[in-house]
């Protein structure tokens, strides 16, 4: 036996170099662990399909009657409209899932159409609370806003996206707060500062802006097919300018990744001008019948009805204006367009003496 050699007898088994494993437990390990992910992606497609329900229309009158009830007060001038800005609100931080658009994790994270339906819902009630502040609750130009509105139209205006220091829910839910504080006092008898005052020129300011608002909407849908638009933005005025040049012809397209967003921003901002519309028919009755202006109203809000039909198409298609699958940003369009068109001639109706 040369040196360096060992007898084979010291050398141990392989065998006996390995860790004993009991059969099966990594196999079970791993079942169990994909079972968790499947459930954790059942619910999570759950909690997507039950929060992609978009919340159902409501009945105004009914929502301030008993507002005012439970309040112990009569339903008074303005109440309505303003029952209805409040409930918009409390819809978008307490329908199912509640207020998505600052989600940081799944389900929320993961859906788009919801948050951009709270978008175009919330563009609608920024106009009206803005409207409301400077003229609604104001009897002229010089008078003071209400304490109440003051806070409650910046807060709305608070950043629709921010999950922390301070959450947008947190900021919202405040700005309703001060709606609800002004809504008691319209109707308390003893409190003579929270006035609303319906006249048709306080009426005719928040239509322009809510003209602007269904405008853009309208030509953004539209471009959702690409358009050629010839540059009309300094016509009228020989000596006009402005501060950048544009080309004379522009072609205008909405990104393919963004029609679906833009469609259902214009679907919440439909869904929320359709109630205040109704709400503005019951409180600004006797404007409107001294201009006979009721059906011109209830056109309005037929058309805003027709755009909150239920969709049967699992996405949101984007065919060719003749070609051979739909085009649903055009249909919508369609609607805005012509609810748009409406409410100008109203605009200009009640504008007349």
């Amino acid at each position: 036996m040369e040196a360096g050699d060992l007898p084979s007898a010291a050398v141990p088994p392989a065998s006996e170099f390995t860790v004993p494993r009991p059969a099966g437990r990594g196999r079970w390990l791993l079942r169990g662990l994909a079972a968790l992910a499947g459930v954790y992606v059942l619910v999570i497609l759950g909690l997507m399909f039950y929060w992609s329900d978009e919340p159902e229309a409501f009945k105004v009158q009914a929502t301030a009657r008993e507002r005012a009830q439970a309040a112990g007060q009569q339903v008074v001038p303005g109440a309505v409209t303003v029952s209805t800005a409040i409930r918009l609100g409390e819809t978008l931080l307490d329908k199912p899932g509640g207020y998505l658009s600052n989600d940081i994790a799944p389900p929320g994270l993961l859906m788009d159409n919801i948050p951009e339906w709270e978008f175009g819902v919330l563009q609608t009630l920024r106009d009206f609370t803005l409207a409301l502040r400077n003229d609604f609750s104001r009897s002229q130009s010089q008078s003071q806003d209400d304490k109440d509105l003051r806070e409650a139209q910046p807060l709305l205006a608070y950043s629709n996206d921010s999950w922390i220091f301070p959450s947008t829910e947190s900021q919202y839910r405040q700005g309703i707060g001060h709606l609800q504080g002004y809504f008691l006092r319209l109707g308390d008898a003893d409190q003579y500062d929270a006035q609303f005052y319906v006249r048709a020129d306080n009426l005719v300011a928040w239509l322009s802006l809510v003209e602007k608002q269904m405008g853009s909407l309208s030509q953004r849908l539209s471009a959702s097919v690409g358009q050629v638009r010839i540059n009309t933005d300094l016509q009228g005025e020989e000596n006009a300018q402005q501060s950048t040049a544009t080309p004379r012809v522009m072609i205008t397209r909405t990104p393919w990744l963004e029609i679906d967003n833009v469609f259902y921003e214009a679907r919440g901002t439909t869904w929320a001008l359709m109630h205040l519309l109704k709400a503005i028919e019951v409180d600004f009755r006797p404007v409107l019948e001294d201009k006979n202006a009721i059906i011109s109203v209830k056109q309005i809000v037929r058309e805003l009805e027709e755009a909150q039909a239920a969709i049967y198409a699992p996405v949101i298609l984007n065919g060719g204006g003749y070609g051979f699958f739909a085009n649903h940003s055009l249909v919508m369009a369609n609607y805005v367009s012509r609810a748009n068109a409406a409410l100008i001639d109203l605009r200009k109706l009640l504008e007349r003496g």
